[in-house]
Order: C-alpha cells, then structure tokens, then sequence
C-alpha cells in the first residue's frame, strides 16, 4: 500500500540530509522536531499517523508495562532533550544516555560517517553529553514516555575508580527513569570494554545491585554488551547476569567488525563502533545464544541492524522480548516502528 509520508522520507526528505554533515543533521534535525511540535495539534496529529495503540501489543518485562515492545535505543537522545516528541512516532520507550557523571565534550570531530552503500553508520562519538544533572531537569517534565537510563563512565576516569561514575549517575537518574542500562561496551571510550571482564563487571554490577536494594523500591538493571564477544565470554555474561541478579541484557552495541562491507575503504576504514544493517546477523546470533544457553533465565533486549519488521520479528524469535531501533529508524523513518507493530498484531491474528 502506498504511504505518502513514508515516500515523502525516502524519497525527498532523507536525500536532502543525507547531502551534510550527519552530526549537523542530527542537531537539526532535533530543533526542527522541537519548533515542530510547539505547533498546536502537530502531536495528535504525530501520533494518528504513526503510533499504533493496542493492548495486545503490551508487554510486561521485569516488573514493567510497555505499551509496545519497539524502543528507541540509547544514543540518539543522549541529553534527553527529545523523548517526549519522539515517544509520539510510536515508540513503546525511549531510552536516554549515555550519561556522565561530568559534562565532556566526547571525541574530535568529525565523528559520525554515514555508509549508504550498506545502510549502516561509523561513530567514534566518545559519550558526548551535557551530564547526568542537566538531563535530570529535563527528565523531570517527562509527560509518560518509559525511560531507560543509559550510564557510563567520564573518559578520565580510570577504569579502577569507574564504579563511582556509574553510582553517581544511578542515584542521580534513580528517581526520574524507569530502568537502567550499565553501558560497558562502547569502543568509543578508551579501555571502556575491559569493564566486561569478568571481576571488574561483577564489582560494578553488585555495587549497583546494592545500591538499588537499598532503596524502598527497586528498579530494573540491565546490561548492555558487544557483539564481538566470544562464546566463552557469552557464557561469562550469563553467569554474570544469573549470579548478580540484574533483570537482564541489551544485545548488542556497535561492532567494531568491518567484514562485508561495500562502503568506499576511507569510510570503511574510519575508527568506531559500526551500527546497522551490517550487524543484523550478528546481534541476532547473539540474542539467540543467550536465549538458548542460558534457558531463557533472563530477559533481552535486541538492537542492532533492524531496517524492517522481518529484522524486528527475527530477533523476537531469536529470544528477545523487546526491541530497539537506532540506525534503522534514520535510514528507514518512523515508519518502520509503524510497521513492527502491524506486523505483530498480523501474527497474533493468524
């Protein structure tokens, strides 16, 4: 069927912005949507368009409702400055981050590369964002959207003394998140991926653990790790996450992998973590062996190279329980959260 709006993205919209700068695009791209929506009826009209409202498509993961199981991951609102705009295209959450106890500036420019031969994206951003205190005022004017919480560690922080970021930054968001993700698996910041070891992650993950038993009432933690993870080290992830009791995973982040890809060899070249179609395969494999090996113990979340709802409906069979758009929401529009929901009500019709 054809879809005005849709071809309208594709055909007219994407092109022009593909033309600059991606970081200057997103940038823009966030005024706009934010001058947009002071219009009187732009949001109802958002969400007539695209959101889709059925109770058959709620789900109720680790103590929480979400209204669809299509997310926003984290790093396209790191500042938290859009999640109430962008929960109207149809999201079921939006997850924040990642935050820093510190303001910091992240990595050199440029830092973002568009590879539109394999619809993918190279980011070296390095967890640029205005910290954790500047996005809890804004979290505070939250208007119902299901937030997650997604924290990491300032870059001058040695990795000895990382946990206290991490703690800095739970207690700051505890109130104004409904869920954290403990963001250990970005190649972008130096020695960042040695947290996934195995003794440095269990002292990270008991501390958070501790802090939220602590509280009067707990909220979900969640870890987010590679995709160039080996089995064995998979194997340490499901111990990890059964022994510490943290509710669950996110697979996966960026890849720093460059096999398969058509894209010119200077962009293909460019340091970073690799997100898109490319890492489709591999996030999956991921989540399913998880899900097999470790019997379902735990809750996942699936991210990385879904550009359609069959991508989306894959990782749900592999054994994900809900899912997050990233790079697939920039290169298809906010169709494609539109079209995972149909779909999945599709298949509960059947």
């Amino acid at each position: 069927m054809f879809d005005q709006n849709n071809f309208m993205y594709k055909t007219i919209l994407r092109p022009i912005l593909f033309n600059y700068d991606p970081e200057k695009v997103h940038h823009f791209t966030f005024r706009m949507i934010k001058s947009l929506f002071r219009i009187p009826l732009v949001s109802k009209i958002i969400k007539k368009i695209y959101r889709v409202k059925d109770k058959r498509l709620q789900k109720e993961i680790f103590g929480l409702t979400f209204d669809n199981p299509v997310g926003l991951a984290a790093g396209f609102d790191k500042d938290a400055k859009l999640f109430n705009e962008l929960s109207d295209f149809g999201f079921g959450f939006v997850e924040i981050g990642t935050l820093t106890p510190k303001p910091q500036g992240g990595n050199p420019k440029k830092r973002l590369f568009r590879l539109k031969k394999d619809q993918a994206i190279i980011n070296r951003m390095g967890f640029n964002n205005g910290g954790v205190q500047d996005a809890v005022k804004r979290l505070r004017k939250n208007k119902g959207v299901l937030i997650g919480g997604n924290i990491g560690k300032n870059k001058i922080t040695p990795n000895e003394d990382a946990v206290n970021d991490y703690v800095i930054c739970f207690e700051a968001l505890f109130d104004v998140v409904d869920y954290f993700v403990v963001n250990v698996s970005s190649p972008n910041t130096p020695n960042l991926r040695a947290l996934q070891d195995k003794e440095p992650l269990m002292e990270l993950l008991n501390t958070l653990q501790a802090k939220n038993n602590a509280k009067s009432k707990q909220k979900p933690i969640l870890l987010k790790i590679a995709p160039d993870l080996t089995d064995d080290q998979l194997m340490d992830i499901i111990e990890i996450v059964t022994t510490t009791k943290i509710a669950g995973v996110i697979a996966t982040n960026t890849t720093i992998s460059r096999d398969g890809l058509h894209a010119d060899k200077a962009l293909t070249e460019e340091m970073g973590g690799l997100s898109g179609k490319p890492l489709k395969n591999r996030s999956t494999e991921v989540i399913r062996f998880l899900s097999t090996k470790s019997e379902k113990a735990f809750p996942i979340i699936g991210v990385g190279g879904i550009h359609s709802a069959q991508d989306a409906l894959e990782k749900l069979d592999a054994g994900a329980c809900l899912v997050q758009l990233y790079t697939g929401f920039i290169y298809e529009g906010p169709k494609l959260i539109k079209d995972i929901n149909k779909s999945l009500l599709a298949r509960i019709k059947e």
